[in-house]
């Protein structure tokens, strides 16, 4: 995958999950550092886990803070009254940019994972890029529902960890078949449209009674 590639998925799933994060402060009633706290956690939490996992210490969130600087400045914007007052006003408005960005970076950012692990580990095996893939995605989700008091989306959300499984996997089976690219478009269109479709049709896995 080219650098220039690379640095649209980081920057998309960046800005998508600290709009993310800055939407669920807003709705938990968050003073404006508590919004900047879970926007960039869940920005960089997920690429912070990986990158220790991964043995690259320290994690690049710390090497390069751009992308944190990034995910303050989106909570920023939306701490400004306007957008707080839209938001309010149209709450059913709120909830669709939610699962809008929530979805978008954890397709991007399940995409940098796999691409991170073969940057680090060309040779390796299936199971490391799939599961760099899916912590990447899910990982700064979780630190968002943890900090804001929810149960993590992943245990609990329709095809939320099961929609970046079946991306991340399906972007390592056709990485070398397809080449970084197509995979990458594969990945993210698979993740998109699971979370989507589960959303509208009421998707859900099986819960034990």
């Amino acid at each position: 995958m080219t650098s220039a590639l690379f640095l649209i998925f980081e920057i998309l799933g960046t800005v998508a999950f600290a709009v993310s994060g800055a939407l669920v402060g807003i709705s938990k009633k968050m003073d404006i550092f508590g919004i900047i706290v879970l926007a960039v956690s869940v920005a960089v939490g997920g690429g912070i886990i990986r990158d220790l996992i991964l043995g690259s210490t320290p994690p690049s969130a710390f090497v390069d803070p751009s992308y944190a600087l990034l995910a303050a400045v989106c909570a920023v914007v939306f701490c400004m009254p306007f957008v707080r007052g839209m938001l309010a006003k149209h709450k059913a408005f709120g909830d669709r940019v939610f699962l809008v960005m929530d979805t978008l970076g954890l397709a991007s950012f399940a995409v940098v994972g796999v691409q991170t692990a073969y940057s680090l580990y060309p040779e390796a095996s299936f199971f490391l890029p799939a599961f760099s893939g899916v912590v990447t995605g899910v990982g700064g989700g979780v630190i968002r529902d943890v900090f804001a008091g929810e149960v993590p989306g992943i245990f609990v959300r329709q095809f939320y960890a099961s929609a970046v499984i079946v991306g991340a996997v399906l972007c390592v089976l056709l990485w070398n078949l397809l080449g970084a690219a197509a995979a990458s478009a594969v990945c993210m269109l698979s993740v998109v449209l699971l979370r989507f479709f589960a959303e509208k049709y009421h998707w859900h896995l099986v819960h034990p009674r």
